[in-house]
């Protein structure tokens, strides 16, 4: 089985790992930071926007189950990537919606994707095609934290949740297990 991996970045990474976790071919998703500045930045530095990171996902998936392009129209289908620097209620560029390919292969269908997908949204898709650079593991607390901590977090019963049960209903055929 040849393994393959992907890093977006979709606005807070707790809901961006929920989705991706429950598809057929991933077989983790890893919440992080990429894009930034700063070595080995915490999430409360990536707060402050100061350090140009994105709170973002890495996925570990199987291309015989799932493509990487099928992998990019969810990531264009799950969160708003219209809206510069926001998701929601969540402002600035820690949340900014960007691809990160790891190869060329990776950029070439980003930039298909994008155009894709495009015809979808009636503003301008503004993700960005970023380089590749150094990836740094967020808190183990931040992993699968949707899974871990359910609704009994207000973000999570607000925002994670509504977008999980949405997401399963549109992709309910993808899913590893019955929603």
């Amino acid at each position: 089985m040849a393994i393959e991996t992907a890093t977006i970045a979709g606005g807070c990474f707790w809901c961006t790992e929920a989705v991706f976790n429950e598809l057929q071919g991933v077989e983790l998703v890893e919440s992080g930071y990429i894009g930034g500045g700063v070595a080995n930045p915490s999430y409360e530095a990536v707060c402050t926007g100061r350090t140009g990171h994105a709170e973002a996902v890495r996925i570990t998936y199987d291309p015989a189950v799932i493509s990487y392009a099928d992998l990019l129209d969810i990531f264009f289908h799950t969160h708003d990537p219209t809206t510069l620097n926001r998701q929601g209620a969540d402002t600035g560029t820690q949340y900014r919606s960007a691809i990160f390919p790891h190869d060329e292969a990776q950029a070439a269908a980003a930039r298909a994707a994008i155009a894709r997908n495009q015809p979808v949204w009636d503003a301008p898709i503004v993700t960005t095609i970023e380089p590749l650079s150094a990836w740094y593991r967020a808190e183990d607390y931040h992993q699968r934290y949707f899974e871990r901590n359910g609704t009994a977090n207000g973000y999570c019963a607000a925002v994670v949740a509504p977008k999980l049960a949405k997401f399963r209903k549109g992709y309910a055929a993808r899913l590893k297990r019955a929603a």
